[in-house]
């Protein structure tokens, strides 16, 4: 595959992402040509919008980046100021490929936050609106789709014939995490904060040769808040923690509640450090709740990607460590353009397991 056939869009609400992965791409290719298609994106003041594309894209593999959880992008609809939501944000990937018109040689679509990914399986009357989703890219002849960390990674079944990427940042987390904090990595306990985490948990597990500690969820079913059933326990199945540093690991951080009370158990029960891990941090209730805890010392730092939006006053917090997972992004671009197989980013790298064991090795100042 020529260096002159790839080709990315880049959508407003993936711009910052989009430019490090361009820069990440030219160095790759060894050239000073940027491979990002100018497109023109337009928002109507009743909140209909359109997509035009700048040049041309006849013949080229071309990649869609969209990060559907961007609510910063705002535009003015009826005298008022609306945040584009994940709706309008899926509906612009959409319009990619009507304005594309089927002059691609092959076109990718790449949602580090799978649109509705909650939402992937259903429960008597309700939409199935993830696997809907998935379906509609296919029929605009979608060729990949390469999304990160997937809710349930089962919902590729609902597009069999079809390829679906689903990678994980664990390697990106856990090299920044180990190269900042100086801690012993031989007292190492993960901690799944809910039975649906777990497989996450083990996948941190084995790279530190470390246990898996669970919390189970009770909810009250007899009531909905927020849309959900609210959790009224979380009972601890695991090794005794006291005196151990801790990781827990969950795919997103929504409002936080969970993760806080398990963070606050684990404390109690005499935990050393304890660190919060998510591929996705979207705080959809505020912060207020984690610089309290913070201050209370029940968790010492958030590990968390850039693989969707977090505005700066979050990024600017004593406990927020962003890891930058762009290169990833473009490994995985330009491994697929040149058409070689993706099996080496989806398992993991030796080289990292390598460097923790180095680090297991090390005794840290305090120690």
């Amino acid at each position: 595959m020529k260096n002159d056939s790839l080709r990315l869009i880049v959508l407003s609400n993936c711009l910052e992402l989009g430019k490090k992965v361009n820069f990440h791409l030219q160095k790759m290719r060894k050239t000073d040509e940027s491979f990002i298609v100018h497109i023109e994106e337009t928002r109507f003041n009743n909140g209909e919008g359109k997509i035009k594309l700048l040049e041309t894209i006849r013949e080229k593999d071309v990649y869609i980046l969209s990060d559907v959880g961007n609510y910063s992008c705002t535009y003015q609809m009826h005298g008022f100021t609306n945040h584009l939501g994940p709706d309008e944000h899926f509906q612009d990937i959409k319009r990619v490929f009507y304005a594309m018109r089927d002059h691609g040689e092959r076109a990718s679509v790449i949602m580090p936050l799978l649109y509705e990914s909650r939402q992937h399986r259903r429960k008597g009357r309700e939409s199935l609106d993830c696997a809907n989703a998935l379906q509609e890219l296919v029929a605009l002849k979608v060729k990949n789709i390469i999304t990160f960390d997937a809710h349930d990674p089962g919902i590729q079944n609902s597009i069999p014939n079809n390829s679906f990427e689903n990678f994980y940042p664990t390697n990106s987390i856990l090299d920044e995490f180990i190269e900042t904090e100086d801690i012993d990595f031989r007292h190492m306990l993960i901690i799944s904060p809910d039975t649906g985490a777990v497989d996450r948990a083990r996948l941190y597990a084995d790279f530190f040769h470390a246990n898996v500690g669970i919390f189970y969820k009770r909810r009250d079913r007899t009531k909905i808040v927020d849309g959900k059933n609210p959790v009224v326990e979380h009972k601890y199945i695991g090794e005794d923690v006291k005196g151990k540093n801790i990781i827990v690991v969950d795919d997103m951080i929504a409002s936080g509640g969970s993760m806080l009370e398990v963070a606050k158990e684990l404390k109690e029960k005499g935990a050393a450090k304890i660190y919060l891990t998510a591929t996705f941090s979207l705080f959809t209730a505020g912060t207020s709740a984690f610089d309290e805890a913070y201050e209370k010392k029940y968790f010492d730092k958030i590990y968390s990607t850039n693989l969707t939006y977090i505005p700066d006053e979050i990024l600017n917090k004593e406990w927020f460590h962003q890891v930058d997972c762009s290169y990833q992004v473009a490994e995985i671009i330009d491994t697929l353009n040149r058409r070689e197989t993706v099996s080496h980013l989806l398992n993991g790298r030796k080289e990292l397991v390598k460097r923790i064991e180095k680090k297991m090795n090390y005794k840290p100042s305090g120690f």
